[in-house]
Protein backbone atom coordinates (compact mmCIF):
# COMPACT_ATOMS: atom_id res chain seq x y z
CA UNK A 1 0.00 0.00 0.00
CA UNK A 2 1.34 3.14 -1.01
CA UNK A 3 0.09 6.88 1.09
CA UNK A 4 0.23 10.21 0.82
CA UNK A 5 -0.27 12.49 3.53
CA UNK A 6 -1.81 16.00 3.57
CA UNK A 7 -1.17 18.30 6.87
CA UNK A 8 -4.10 20.29 7.70
CA UNK A 9 -3.41 23.47 9.59
CA UNK A 10 -5.64 25.37 11.67
CA UNK A 11 -4.96 28.87 13.78
CA UNK A 12 -7.20 29.15 16.27
CA UNK A 13 -6.63 32.78 18.38
CA UNK A 14 -9.12 34.72 20.92
CA UNK A 15 -8.63 37.32 23.30
CA UNK A 16 -10.44 34.73 25.80
CA UNK A 17 -8.61 31.92 24.15
CA UNK A 18 -28.51 1.91 -21.38
CA UNK A 19 -30.67 5.30 -20.51
CA UNK A 20 -34.35 4.22 -20.47
CA UNK A 21 -36.02 7.21 -22.72
CA UNK A 22 -39.23 5.20 -23.78
CA UNK A 23 -41.01 5.25 -20.42
CA UNK A 24 -43.77 8.05 -18.91
CA UNK A 25 -41.98 10.64 -16.89
CA UNK A 26 -43.82 11.39 -13.27
CA UNK A 27 -43.08 14.47 -11.54
CA UNK A 28 -44.19 14.69 -7.77
CA UNK A 29 -43.43 17.66 -5.19
CA UNK A 30 -42.17 16.39 -1.53
CA UNK A 31 -41.54 18.49 1.53
CA UNK A 32 -38.38 17.34 3.86
CA UNK A 33 -37.55 18.54 6.82
CA UNK A 34 -33.96 19.37 6.60
CA UNK A 35 -31.03 20.71 9.33
CA UNK A 36 -28.63 22.57 7.77
CA UNK A 37 -24.87 23.41 8.60
CA UNK A 38 -23.55 26.31 7.35
CA UNK A 39 -20.35 27.96 6.94
CA UNK A 40 -19.26 30.51 8.89
CA UNK A 41 -20.31 33.62 9.85
CA UNK A 42 -23.46 32.09 8.19
CA UNK A 43 -26.10 31.17 10.61
CA UNK A 44 -27.44 27.35 10.57
CA UNK A 45 -30.77 26.49 9.84
CA UNK A 46 -33.83 23.79 9.94
CA UNK A 47 -36.97 23.40 8.09
CA UNK A 48 -39.12 22.11 5.31
CA UNK A 49 -37.86 21.88 1.75
CA UNK A 50 -39.83 21.21 -0.96
CA UNK A 51 -38.12 18.79 -3.68
CA UNK A 52 -39.81 18.59 -6.82
CA UNK A 53 -38.71 15.21 -9.01
CA UNK A 54 -39.31 13.81 -12.24
CA UNK A 55 -38.43 10.10 -12.84
CA UNK A 56 -39.48 7.77 -15.70
CA UNK A 57 -42.48 5.38 -14.66
CA UNK A 58 -40.78 2.48 -15.78
CA UNK A 59 -37.15 0.66 -16.63
CA UNK A 60 -35.45 -2.31 -16.54
CA UNK A 61 -32.81 -3.00 -13.54
CA UNK A 62 -29.69 -1.87 -14.66
CA UNK A 63 -30.96 1.15 -16.56
CA UNK A 64 -29.29 4.91 -16.42
CA UNK A 65 -32.58 6.83 -16.39
CA UNK A 66 -32.99 10.61 -16.78
CA UNK A 67 -33.58 12.41 -13.25
CA UNK A 68 -34.96 16.69 -13.00
CA UNK A 69 -34.48 17.40 -9.57
CA UNK A 70 -35.82 21.08 -8.36
CA UNK A 71 -34.64 21.02 -4.84
CA UNK A 72 -36.97 24.60 -4.15
CA UNK A 73 -36.39 27.23 -1.60
CA UNK A 74 -33.39 26.47 1.05
CA UNK A 75 -34.58 26.95 4.86
CA UNK A 76 -31.58 28.57 5.31
CA UNK A 77 -31.92 31.81 5.45
CA UNK A 78 -28.72 34.26 4.31
CA UNK A 79 -27.73 36.79 6.79
CA UNK A 80 -25.67 38.60 3.76
CA UNK A 81 -25.30 39.76 -0.02
CA UNK A 82 -23.10 38.35 -2.12
CA UNK A 83 -23.10 36.75 -5.70
CA UNK A 84 -20.91 33.10 -5.95
CA UNK A 85 -20.66 30.11 -7.81
CA UNK A 86 -22.64 27.43 -6.59
CA UNK A 87 -22.83 23.64 -7.56
CA UNK A 88 -25.22 21.32 -5.88
CA UNK A 89 -24.15 17.83 -5.07
CA UNK A 90 -27.07 15.30 -3.98
CA UNK A 91 -27.27 12.21 -2.24
CA UNK A 92 -30.10 10.04 -3.24
CA UNK A 93 -31.22 6.89 -1.91
CA UNK A 94 -31.96 4.58 -5.05
CA UNK A 95 -33.58 1.10 -3.62
CA UNK A 96 -30.76 0.29 -1.83
CA UNK A 97 -27.58 2.07 -3.30
CA UNK A 98 -26.29 5.39 -3.04
CA UNK A 99 -25.97 7.57 -6.01
CA UNK A 100 -24.81 11.09 -6.11
CA UNK A 101 -26.38 14.03 -9.02
CA UNK A 102 -24.30 17.11 -9.59
CA UNK A 103 -25.91 19.87 -11.11
CA UNK A 104 -24.25 22.35 -13.14
CA UNK A 105 -22.63 25.76 -11.86
CA UNK A 106 -24.84 28.59 -11.48
CA UNK A 107 -24.08 32.03 -10.76
CA UNK A 108 -26.27 33.20 -7.66
CA UNK A 109 -27.00 36.65 -6.15
CA UNK A 110 -27.66 35.67 -2.34
CA UNK A 111 -30.01 38.54 -1.05
CA UNK A 112 -29.86 38.80 2.57
CA UNK A 113 -33.52 37.65 4.27
CA UNK A 114 -34.21 35.79 1.01
CA UNK A 115 -34.30 32.03 0.95
CA UNK A 116 -31.56 30.47 -1.72
CA UNK A 117 -34.05 29.16 -4.60
CA UNK A 118 -31.46 27.05 -6.61
CA UNK A 119 -32.75 26.14 -10.60
CA UNK A 120 -33.50 22.79 -11.30
CA UNK A 121 -30.96 20.55 -13.11
CA UNK A 122 -31.20 17.08 -14.72
CA UNK A 123 -28.88 14.18 -14.62
CA UNK A 124 -28.86 10.29 -14.52
CA UNK A 125 -29.05 7.37 -11.95
CA UNK A 126 -28.88 3.85 -12.23
CA UNK A 127 -31.58 1.16 -11.35
CA UNK A 128 -30.23 -1.05 -9.42
CA UNK A 129 -29.53 -4.81 -10.19
CA UNK A 130 -31.41 -7.24 -8.74
CA UNK A 131 -34.77 -5.15 -8.46
CA UNK A 132 -36.62 -7.04 -11.23
CA UNK A 133 -40.28 -7.24 -10.86
CA UNK A 134 -39.87 -4.56 -7.82
CA UNK A 135 -40.88 -0.77 -7.17
CA UNK A 136 -37.30 1.24 -6.56
CA UNK A 137 -37.99 4.39 -4.28
CA UNK A 138 -35.91 7.31 -4.34
CA UNK A 139 -35.49 9.31 -1.71
CA UNK A 140 -33.03 12.17 -0.11
CA UNK A 141 -30.04 10.75 1.51
CA UNK A 142 -28.00 14.28 1.72
CA UNK A 143 -27.80 17.78 -0.19
CA UNK A 144 -24.21 19.52 -0.29
CA UNK A 145 -24.18 22.95 -1.55
CA UNK A 146 -20.71 24.33 -2.63
CA UNK A 147 -20.40 28.03 -2.84
CA UNK A 148 -17.39 29.21 -4.88
CA UNK A 149 -16.39 32.61 -3.75
CA UNK A 150 -13.22 34.20 -5.90
CA UNK A 151 -11.99 30.58 -5.52
CA UNK A 152 -12.73 29.77 -1.85
CA UNK A 153 -15.23 27.39 -1.51
CA UNK A 154 -17.61 27.37 1.24
CA UNK A 155 -19.65 24.05 2.04
CA UNK A 156 -23.80 24.22 3.31
CA UNK A 157 -24.55 20.59 3.77
CA UNK A 158 -27.97 19.96 4.71
CA UNK A 159 -29.08 16.75 6.40
CA UNK A 160 -32.92 15.28 6.10
CA UNK A 161 -34.61 14.57 9.39
CA UNK A 162 -34.91 11.76 9.53
CA UNK A 163 -32.03 10.09 6.77
CA UNK A 164 -33.43 9.46 4.47
CA UNK A 165 -36.03 11.01 3.36
CA UNK A 166 -39.85 10.14 2.57
CA UNK A 167 -39.68 9.04 -0.98
CA UNK A 168 -39.27 11.80 -3.54
CA UNK A 169 -40.37 9.85 -6.43
CA UNK A 170 -40.32 5.81 -7.79
CA UNK A 171 -39.29 3.54 -11.11
CA UNK A 172 -41.53 0.56 -11.76
CA UNK A 173 -38.54 -1.91 -12.36
CA UNK A 174 -39.85 -4.47 -15.62
CA UNK A 175 -39.67 -8.05 -14.19
CA UNK A 176 -38.05 -9.28 -17.30
CA UNK A 177 -34.40 -9.64 -17.11
CA UNK A 178 -32.08 -7.10 -17.98
CA UNK A 179 -31.05 -6.57 -21.88
CA UNK A 180 -29.17 -9.50 -23.63
CA UNK A 181 -25.25 -8.62 -23.67
CA UNK A 182 -22.58 -10.46 -25.49
CA UNK A 183 -19.66 -10.57 -23.16
CA UNK A 184 -16.27 -12.21 -24.32
CA UNK A 185 -15.07 -14.18 -27.43
CA UNK A 186 -12.53 -16.93 -27.40
CA UNK A 187 -10.52 -16.74 -28.77
CA UNK A 188 -10.84 -12.50 -30.15
CA UNK A 189 -9.02 -12.83 -33.18
CA UNK A 190 -7.60 -15.01 -36.02
CA UNK A 191 -7.46 -15.88 -39.59
CA UNK A 192 -10.05 -17.30 -41.79
CA UNK A 193 -11.34 -20.91 -40.58
CA UNK A 194 -10.70 -19.38 -36.40
CA UNK A 195 -13.46 -21.24 -34.61
CA UNK A 196 -14.95 -18.66 -32.08
CA UNK A 197 -16.59 -19.35 -28.65
CA UNK A 198 -19.03 -16.79 -27.83
CA UNK A 199 -20.84 -15.92 -24.15
CA UNK A 200 -23.27 -13.62 -23.15
CA UNK A 201 -25.57 -12.98 -20.23
CA UNK A 202 -29.62 -12.38 -19.90
CA UNK A 203 -30.56 -14.35 -22.37
CA UNK A 204 -33.95 -16.26 -22.07
CA UNK A 205 -33.61 -20.51 -21.56
CA UNK A 206 -32.68 -22.26 -25.35
CA UNK A 207 -31.22 -21.79 -28.11
CA UNK A 208 -29.24 -18.97 -29.35
CA UNK A 209 -27.88 -17.98 -32.29
CA UNK A 210 -24.40 -15.88 -33.21
CA UNK A 211 -23.18 -13.86 -36.65
CA UNK A 212 -20.31 -12.57 -37.66
CA UNK A 213 -20.25 -8.56 -38.65
CA UNK A 214 -18.23 -5.91 -40.80
CA UNK A 215 -18.51 -2.83 -40.34
CA UNK A 216 -22.02 -3.06 -38.29
CA UNK A 217 -23.52 -5.60 -41.61
CA UNK A 218 -23.12 -9.13 -41.26
CA UNK A 219 -20.64 -11.05 -42.97
CA UNK A 220 -22.98 -14.39 -43.54
CA UNK A 221 -21.32 -16.22 -40.80
CA UNK A 222 -23.36 -17.65 -38.41
CA UNK A 223 -23.59 -20.22 -35.35
CA UNK A 224 -25.78 -21.79 -32.70
CA UNK A 225 -25.44 -22.44 -29.10
CA UNK A 226 -28.03 -22.41 -25.64
CA UNK A 227 -28.70 -20.14 -23.41
CA UNK A 228 -29.20 -22.00 -19.28
CA UNK A 229 -31.73 -21.51 -16.85
CA UNK A 230 -29.21 -17.91 -15.45
CA UNK A 231 -29.07 -16.13 -18.91
CA UNK A 232 -25.87 -17.32 -19.65
CA UNK A 233 -25.56 -18.25 -23.31
CA UNK A 234 -22.51 -20.17 -24.96
CA UNK A 235 -22.31 -19.72 -29.11
CA UNK A 236 -19.96 -21.49 -30.93
CA UNK A 237 -19.49 -19.73 -34.98
CA UNK A 238 -16.28 -20.60 -37.38
CA UNK A 239 -15.28 -17.11 -39.29
CA UNK A 240 -14.87 -17.40 -42.54
CA UNK A 241 -14.19 -14.16 -43.80
CA UNK A 242 -12.96 -10.63 -42.86
CA UNK A 243 -14.82 -9.30 -39.83
CA UNK A 244 -14.59 -6.68 -36.93
CA UNK A 245 -16.95 -8.00 -34.45
CA UNK A 246 -19.38 -10.58 -33.56
CA UNK A 247 -22.35 -10.88 -31.43
CA UNK A 248 -24.59 -13.30 -30.07
CA UNK A 249 -27.68 -12.57 -32.11
CA UNK A 250 -30.63 -10.27 -29.82
CA UNK A 251 -28.03 -8.86 -27.87
CA UNK A 252 -27.57 -5.06 -27.66
CA UNK A 253 -24.36 -2.45 -28.49
CA UNK A 254 -21.76 -2.28 -28.41
CA UNK A 255 -20.68 -6.10 -29.48
CA UNK A 256 -17.63 -7.78 -28.93
CA UNK A 257 -14.83 -6.37 -31.26
CA UNK A 258 -12.61 -9.36 -33.22
CA UNK A 259 -9.45 -8.74 -35.14
CA UNK A 260 -9.54 -10.32 -38.68
CA UNK A 261 -5.88 -11.94 -39.26
CA UNK A 262 -5.76 -11.28 -43.32
CA UNK A 263 -2.90 -13.76 -45.09
CA UNK A 264 -0.04 -11.84 -46.84
CA UNK A 265 1.95 -12.81 -49.36
CA UNK A 266 5.77 -12.69 -49.19
CA UNK A 267 8.02 -13.81 -46.50
CA UNK A 268 6.92 -13.41 -42.88
CA UNK A 269 9.26 -12.08 -39.88
CA UNK A 270 7.12 -12.47 -36.42
CA UNK A 271 7.77 -9.37 -34.52
CA UNK A 272 7.22 -10.07 -30.81
CA UNK A 273 6.98 -7.29 -28.08
CA UNK A 274 6.75 -7.89 -24.33
CA UNK A 275 4.35 -4.86 -22.63
CA UNK A 276 5.24 -5.10 -18.86
CA UNK A 277 2.82 -4.15 -16.11
CA UNK A 278 3.73 -1.02 -14.20
CA UNK A 279 2.25 0.38 -10.39
CA UNK A 280 -0.24 1.37 -8.82
CA UNK A 281 0.56 4.72 -7.12
CA UNK A 282 -0.66 7.28 -4.82
CA UNK A 283 1.53 10.48 -4.90
CA UNK A 284 3.47 13.02 -4.33
CA UNK A 285 5.47 10.24 -2.71
CA UNK A 286 6.76 13.35 -0.23
CA UNK A 287 3.24 14.08 0.85
CA UNK A 288 1.64 17.16 0.18
CA UNK A 289 2.09 21.11 1.52
CA UNK A 290 0.06 21.88 4.78
CA UNK A 291 -3.59 23.14 4.14
CA UNK A 292 -4.78 26.32 6.01
CA UNK A 293 -7.90 26.72 6.99
CA UNK A 294 -7.60 29.96 8.29
CA UNK A 295 -7.89 31.39 12.08
CA UNK A 296 -11.10 31.41 13.79
CA UNK A 297 -12.00 33.97 17.34
CA UNK A 298 -13.40 32.17 20.20
CA UNK A 299 -17.13 33.29 20.53
CA UNK A 300 -18.54 30.56 22.65
CA UNK A 301 -20.26 28.97 19.79
CA UNK A 302 -19.35 26.06 17.59
CA UNK A 303 -17.94 27.15 14.35
CA UNK A 304 -16.48 25.61 11.06
CA UNK A 305 -13.76 26.56 8.41
CA UNK A 306 -13.80 24.97 4.65
CA UNK A 307 -10.68 25.05 3.02
CA UNK A 308 -9.78 22.87 -0.13
CA UNK A 309 -7.34 19.11 -0.09
CA UNK A 310 -4.38 19.63 -2.32
CA UNK A 311 -5.19 16.65 -5.18
CA UNK A 312 -3.54 13.46 -4.79
CA UNK A 313 -2.16 11.98 -7.91
CA UNK A 314 -3.43 8.11 -8.49
CA UNK A 315 -1.71 6.13 -11.67
CA UNK A 316 -2.75 2.80 -12.51
CA UNK A 317 -0.40 1.69 -14.83
CA UNK A 318 -0.95 -2.28 -14.48
CA UNK A 319 -2.82 -3.06 -17.60
CA UNK A 320 -5.56 -5.65 -16.59
CA UNK A 321 -8.67 -5.30 -15.19
CA UNK A 322 -8.14 -4.37 -11.56
CA UNK A 323 -10.11 -1.66 -9.55
CA UNK A 324 -8.70 -0.07 -6.33
CA UNK A 325 -10.21 2.38 -3.58
CA UNK A 326 -8.24 5.56 -1.93
CA UNK A 327 -9.48 5.90 1.82
CA UNK A 328 -8.70 8.55 3.97
CA UNK A 329 -7.59 8.33 7.88
CA UNK A 330 -6.77 11.00 10.02
CA UNK A 331 -4.40 12.29 13.48
CA UNK A 332 -5.44 14.21 16.11
CA UNK A 333 -6.09 17.81 16.19
CA UNK A 334 -3.11 18.59 18.93
CA UNK A 335 -0.35 21.08 19.49
CA UNK A 336 2.47 18.50 20.21
CA UNK A 337 4.33 21.35 21.48
CA UNK A 338 2.39 23.29 24.06
CA UNK A 339 0.09 19.91 24.70
CA UNK A 340 -3.54 20.98 23.80
CA UNK A 341 -5.21 19.08 21.85
CA UNK A 342 -8.96 19.56 20.34
CA UNK A 343 -11.10 15.79 20.69
CA UNK A 344 -14.24 17.08 19.87
CA UNK A 345 -12.94 18.96 16.14
CA UNK A 346 -13.89 17.05 13.23
CA UNK A 347 -13.07 17.50 9.77
CA UNK A 348 -15.21 16.14 7.02
CA UNK A 349 -14.46 15.84 2.91
CA UNK A 350 -16.41 15.86 0.02
CA UNK A 351 -14.48 13.69 -2.01
CA UNK A 352 -13.92 14.97 -5.59
CA UNK A 353 -12.28 12.41 -8.23
CA UNK A 354 -11.22 13.13 -12.34
CA UNK A 355 -9.88 11.85 -15.26
CA UNK A 356 -6.28 13.73 -15.74
CA UNK A 357 -5.24 12.12 -18.77
CA UNK A 358 -7.80 11.84 -21.42
CA UNK A 359 -6.53 8.05 -22.84
CA UNK A 360 -7.59 6.66 -19.48
CA UNK A 361 -9.66 3.30 -20.36
CA UNK A 362 -10.96 3.84 -16.80
CA UNK A 363 -13.04 6.65 -15.07
CA UNK A 364 -13.47 7.07 -11.39
CA UNK A 365 -15.95 7.53 -8.98
CA UNK A 366 -16.06 10.18 -5.75
CA UNK A 367 -17.05 9.24 -2.61
CA UNK A 368 -20.06 9.76 -0.30
CA UNK A 369 -19.62 12.89 2.21
CA UNK A 370 -18.52 12.14 5.34
CA UNK A 371 -16.35 12.55 8.50
CA UNK A 372 -12.63 11.55 8.68
CA UNK A 373 -11.57 9.43 11.20
CA UNK A 374 -8.95 6.84 12.37
CA UNK A 375 -11.36 4.27 10.27
CA UNK A 376 -10.61 4.23 6.34
CA UNK A 377 -13.45 6.26 4.58
CA UNK A 378 -13.51 5.53 1.11
CA UNK A 379 -13.04 9.27 -0.89
CA UNK A 380 -12.59 7.73 -4.64
CA UNK A 381 -12.29 3.92 -6.42
CA UNK A 382 -11.91 2.66 -9.88
CA UNK A 383 -14.42 -0.32 -10.10
CA UNK A 384 -13.05 -3.53 -12.12
CA UNK A 385 -13.30 -4.10 -15.71
CA UNK A 386 -14.44 -7.61 -15.70
CA UNK A 387 -12.99 -8.78 -19.13
CA UNK A 388 -12.35 -4.84 -20.21
CA UNK A 389 -9.48 -2.69 -19.69
CA UNK A 390 -8.90 -0.58 -16.12
CA UNK A 391 -6.48 2.21 -15.28
CA UNK A 392 -5.32 5.61 -16.48
CA UNK A 393 -4.69 8.73 -14.34
CA UNK A 394 -6.81 10.56 -11.78
CA UNK A 395 -6.79 13.71 -9.39
CA UNK A 396 -8.16 12.74 -5.79
CA UNK A 397 -9.06 15.42 -3.55
CA UNK A 398 -12.24 17.39 -2.71
CA UNK A 399 -13.32 20.51 -0.35
CA UNK A 400 -12.64 20.26 3.07
CA UNK A 401 -14.89 21.38 6.37
CA UNK A 402 -13.44 21.54 10.26
CA UNK A 403 -16.15 21.93 12.49
CA UNK A 404 -14.77 23.54 15.72
CA UNK A 405 -16.24 23.17 19.72
CA UNK A 406 -17.56 25.61 21.30
CA UNK A 407 -14.40 26.71 23.48
CA UNK A 408 -10.31 25.52 23.60
CA UNK A 409 -7.00 26.39 24.19
CA UNK A 410 -6.15 29.27 21.82
CA UNK A 411 -3.42 27.85 19.43
CA UNK A 412 -2.21 26.25 16.62
CA UNK A 413 -3.47 23.33 16.08
CA UNK A 414 -2.53 20.43 13.15
CA UNK A 415 -4.30 16.73 11.84
CA UNK A 416 -2.63 14.95 9.15
CA UNK A 417 -5.09 13.32 6.81
CA UNK A 418 -3.50 10.51 5.24
CA UNK A 419 -4.97 8.94 1.53
CA UNK A 420 -4.00 5.21 1.14
CA UNK A 421 -4.51 3.33 -2.08
CA UNK A 422 -5.42 -0.60 -2.67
Amino acid sequence: MLAGAAALSLALTGTVAGLAGSAQAATRTTAVFENCDAPAPQPDGSGNQNWTVTLPDGAKAGDVVPITIDPGASPLIPGFSVTTVNTSKITLKVGATTQVVTSPPETVSVIAGQPLDPKAFSGTIKIPDGTEGTTVQVALDLAVTDADLSGSVFTTTCTPAPRPSASLGSVAVEALPKDPVTTKLTPNSGPAGTAVAVTGANFPAGPVTCSALLAGAVTGDTGAGTADASGAATCNITVTKKADAIRIDGSITPYKAFVFLEEQAGVKNPVDVEVLPGPLALGPKGGQPAVSFGAVTINGKAQSVVGVFNAATVQDFRGGSLGWDVTATRTPFLNQATGHSMAKAQIGIQPSCTVTNPDSPSTCTAGTPGAISDVPMKVASQAAGGDELTGGEFAVGGAGMIQLPPFMFADTYQTVVTFSIS
